[in-house]
């Protein structure tokens, strides 16, 4: 393992602190290219060690750093690193976190260093890539809904100042611009897979990795860095990135929809040992306007008694129009209890079948390529309805088959789905009844 030491004083007593580095983590801190492209594997320390090379030659050349992350989390996990950095530097700085863009729902989160250096962390979007001056890291690149947009707006802001750009990302397919840029000649070109990451000193166990993610294509591309083709995937990476919203805040619990004044739409896919429940929960505020992902609640291993909990915890909102659950098997039981208490007018139970997931997969995928509904950036999802194939039978038929990967078989593609189905059944017309006036008897204390 490598050391990098940073000199942080003039005075010749004093320790200089150091930051660990494995050989190729420094030799991308060292670098002195203008354009840099890394397509690394996860695990192997992306994020940690661009956070850092852009702090550092950020005091160097005394020039702000903007860090364009695919979501808002992705992002504040970023600037969270090149904090921690200053930590074990004892480069002194001041983090801020509430500054919001005008008529945009982002957040702007920025550290002060020295020499008024600002660092500053967006969630990518073509109108936060303008109206800066400095050097610029592409966090995740390939995951970025509208890249071309972000390059475009951000490119003139490079040219002036002789502007830094690193690029950094896993692969994701060929039809993205991450892909094009690794052939353009002005880049130093740089690719780092898990194997050779452990050969340099990484400690990760390989095979439990590849274990755990149970998929050999997703394997290839997160790890072996590999640009697959898609010809077999239901939705192509594209496909779902073009609904991803990188300034939608998605809750994983269900208490903060208390607050939320749309209609609510739920799915549940029932899982209990090998696969997860997923609660899906979009909002809608009408027939025709968008479709928000509001809450995808995850449960592992949870006793059916908790996950009742939780649905009656969802069920006792008021705005909540529909909910379908998956009622086949182990699903059973808490769909009846659901409507038996609930109703049937706000339950409905959906038993799968062939036919009948076809049917669901399809108006999900209708309505991502029309960008009808808008999800969160998040890896786990992305990889889960990737995971999704679609498979050609001898007798001319299409089949839909997930691997169980993370701990799910699709399940949150089928949460959402089933969150979809429940936005049609429940959004007809109000009903009424109508009755004679009442009327009161004249005697009385009236």
């Amino acid at each position: 393992m490598g050391v990098m030491s940073a000199k942080l004083s003039s005075e010749p007593a004093r320790v200089r602190p150091t930051v660990p580095l494995l050989s190729y983590q420094r030799q991308d801190v060292e670098s002195a290219a203008r354009f840099r492209w890394n397509c690394r594997a996860r695990q192997t320390g992306k994020s940690f060690t661009k956070s850092l090379r852009r702090l550092l030659r950020g005091l160097i050349r005394r020039r702000n750093q903007v860090f364009l992350s695919a979501g808002e989390r992705q992002c504040r996990e970023l600037m969270d690193k090149a904090r921690q950095h200053c930590q074990a530097l004892q480069i002194d700085c001041q983090y801020h976190d509430c500054r919001f863009f005008d008529n945009l729902s982002i957040k702007q989160l920025e550290i002060v260093v020295p020499n008024r250096v600002r660092i500053i962390g967006l969630p990518a979007n073509p109108q936060t890539a303008r109206g800066y001056t400095g050097d610029v890291l592409l966090d995740e690149f390939a995951m970025h809904v509208e890249d071309r947009a972000v390059w475009a707006a951000m490119l003139p802001t490079l040219m002036r100042g002789d502007g830094e750009v690193d690029i950094a990302s896993t692969p994701r397919g060929k039809s993205n611009l991450f892909y094009d840029l690794r052939s353009n000649p002005l880049f130093s070109i740089s690719t780092m897979t898990l194997p050779q990451a452990i050969e340099q000193g990484l400690a990760v166990n390989i095979e439990e990795m590849r274990q755990a993610i149970g998929d050999e294509e997703l394997y290839r591309q997160e790890f072996l860095c590999e640009f697959l083709d898609e010809a077999t995937a239901f939705l192509t990476l594209d496909q779902i990135a073009a609904c991803t919203d990188p300034t939608l805040h998605v809750h994983d619990r269900l208490a903060p929809l208390t607050d939320e004044p749309r209609e609510l739409f739920a799915g549940v896919d029932i899982g209990r040992v090998r696969d997860l429940t997923v609660i899906w929960v979009f909002a809608s505020i009408g027939p025709i306007g968008p479709i928000d992902a509001v809450a995808v609640v995850e449960l592992s291993r949870a006793p059916f008694r908790e996950q009742f909990q939780h649905l009656s915890q969802l069920l006792s909102l008021r705005n909540v129009r529909c909910c379908c659950i998956d009622a086949g098997g182990l699903g059973m039981q808490l769909a009846e209890q659901a409507v038996e208490q609930f109703g049937a007018h706000r339950v409905e139970p959906i038993v799968f079948t062939a036919a009948l997931k076809s049917q669901l997969a399809s108006a999900l995928r209708i309505a991502v390529e029309s960008r009808r509904i808008r999800i969160p950036a998040d890896d786990r999802i992305r990889n889960d309805w990737h995971s999704l194939g679609r498979t050609v039978t001898e007798a001319g038929h299409f089949r839909l088959s997930a691997p169980r990967a993370e701990g799910s078989h699709a399940d949150r593609f089928w949460a959402a789905a089933l969150a979809l189905h429940a936005v049609g059944a429940g959004t007809g017309g109000a009903e009424s009844l109508a009755t004679r006036p009442l009327q009161f008897a004249r005697a009385g204390t009236w």
